[in-house]
């Protein structure tokens, strides 16, 4: 069973990619993923500043999400549209966890393993403008993105009043369960 660690790189109580990300989760454990859902508002930290690294070393919070990062085989992330780009608590908390620590490089986390990249917004675009500028940095560190990924545009509508539950999540369950797919044979051609 592929250990598949989810989060979303919003922590606004009420966003989008909030809900996405626990339909997704919700997706991969019933196509046979072993998910640990993560929330960044547990995992509090500073801009990345070389000076405060080099003073302080690194803040216990990226210590532990280092090893939550390396204990698990893919990556599940939902991430906001700033501007076109990255929201910064997600690419803050993607360079923090690829500081080299105590002669260990910081690819460690993120070497031999696959991702699937979602957004959502309540604009047209879905966040979509933001998804190559993640799978650039994934990829430069050395995951392997899966070629689809999952952009939800009107996401005020998309999610039933009642229930929460995505209200078409036909394409989102196929991009999961190719996530998983794809982990467990890289798995067993590695094992």
């Amino acid at each position: 069973m592929p250990k598949i660690l989810a989060f979303s790189g919003s922590i606004r109580r009420d966003s989008w990619n909030r809900k996405l990300i626990q339909a997704a989760a919700d997706a991969a454990r019933a196509a046979g993923g072993n998910v640990t859902q993560i929330d960044l508002a547990d995992y509090p930290l500073p801009l990345y500043n070389g000076d405060h690294e080099d003073r302080y070393g690194l803040p216990d919070n990226v210590q532990r999400l280092k090893a939550l990062f390396k204990n698990h085989d893919a990556f599940l992330i939902a991430g906001p549209e700033y501007n076109g780009s990255i929201a910064p608590l997600l690419k803050n908390t993607l360079d923090w966890v690829s500081c080299e620590w105590q002669g260990e490089s910081g690819r460690v986390p993120y070497q031999n393993k696959v991702a699937a990249l979602l957004s959502a917004s309540s604009e047209t675009f879905g966040g979509i403008r933001m998804l190559p500028h993640l799978r650039q940095v994934l990829s430069t560190l050395g995951v392997l993105v899966l070629p689809s990924q999952f952009s939800l545009a009107h996401a005020d509508k998309a999610f039933d009043e009642e229930n929460g539950a995505l209200k078409s999540p036909a394409q989102l369950h196929a991009m999961v369960l190719e996530l998983v797919r794809i982990t467990k044979t890289l798995a067993s051609s590695a094992g």
